[in-house]
């Protein structure tokens, strides 16, 4: 997608709109997210549909987390990554490409195709520490406000709560 295919007010913005580096399903990691350090987001349960699971890898020690939307601690989250991490890990590759994301959590990724397992093995190599799970609250809460956005109709009028960006015309 090059600078033809992107409007005015993509152009002009100062967060770029990054298109995904390939599309990807959204039933089992329905927000992901590279944010203040971690790779962190919302992982459907394999087991139970009204339960979700936080979990979040910090870059550069890739201490981890997970726990439920009900702030309980994650049951195969014990000594390394759970399946949820793994599959945030998955979708976040997908989302972003496996460059940036490594980039991000700062992994020396090496062979001729890196993908997920291979960021995944090299943070699982250095044997991380479980981390803190404060920051679960924050992102589910992100995650909840992604959702409500889905259930507003399509209008070109701009939102209230999206107006913190100055406009391209404002003097400071």
């Amino acid at each position: 997608m090059g600078d033809g295919a992107l409007s005015v007010r993509e152009k002009s913005s100062t967060a770029r709109v990054v298109p995904p580096a390939r599309p990807r399903k959204l039933a089992k990691v329905p927000f992901v997210e590279l944010a203040d350090g971690r790779l962190q987001g919302v992982v459907s349960s394999g087991s139970d549909i009204g339960r979700v699971y936080v979990s979040s890898v910090e870059a550069g020690t890739y201490a981890f987390a997970c726990s439920t939307n009900n702030n309980r601690p994650c049951g195969g989250a014990r000594g390394g990554f759970c399946n949820h991490i793994r599959a945030l890990v998955d979708e976040a590759v997908l989302q972003y490409g496996v460059e940036r994301v490594a980039r991000y959590l700062k992994v020396e990724v090496s062979g001729e195709d890196p993908d997920a397992h291979t960021v995944l093995s090299a943070m699982s190599y250095t044997r991380p520490a479980q981390g803190d799970r404060s920051a679960a609250a924050q992102v589910f809460s992100r995650f909840l406000r992604h959702l409500a956005y889905l259930e507003l109709a399509p209008d070109t009028a701009p939102l209230p709560e999206m107006q913190w960006f100055p406009t391209t015309r404002a003097v400071a």
